[in-house]
């Protein structure tokens, strides 16, 4: 307990940033399953039409990855303000160091 009691001015630092940090971490988390979700779709949409592949394309892309991001970050923003500082901080160095340790192995960095 000691090591977060320790990390909670950090977590205060911050705290105002959160709805920044949320957005990030969204999008991050985004790009790194945006090639699995769309080697999905391919295979799904694989016998459809040109302008069918394409539209599912646009949609998924351009609408779906932008309502998660924008619909999602709110409630991880939330849900990081209700935790103690030291441990919300703890929370999102960890989760940004898997994520890129994720590109990492994925050799997407």
């Amino acid at each position: 307990m000691e090591l977060l009691h320790f990390l909670t001015p950090a977590g205060q630092f911050v705290a105002p940033y959160l709805s920044d940090i949320s957005t990030a971490f969204v999008a991050c988390f985004l790009v790194m399953m945006g090639g699995e979700i769309n080697n999905t779709i391919r295979r799904v949409m694989r016998h459809q039409h040109f302008i069918v592949r394409t539209i599912v394309f646009i949609l998924i892309n351009a609408f779906g990855y932008g309502l998660i991001i924008v619909k999602a970050s709110p409630y991880l923003a939330r849900t990081l303000a209700t935790m103690e500082r030291g441990m919300m901080f703890a929370l999102i160095i960890s989760s940004f160091v898997i994520i890129g340790l994720w590109a990492q192995k994925k050799r997407q960095i």
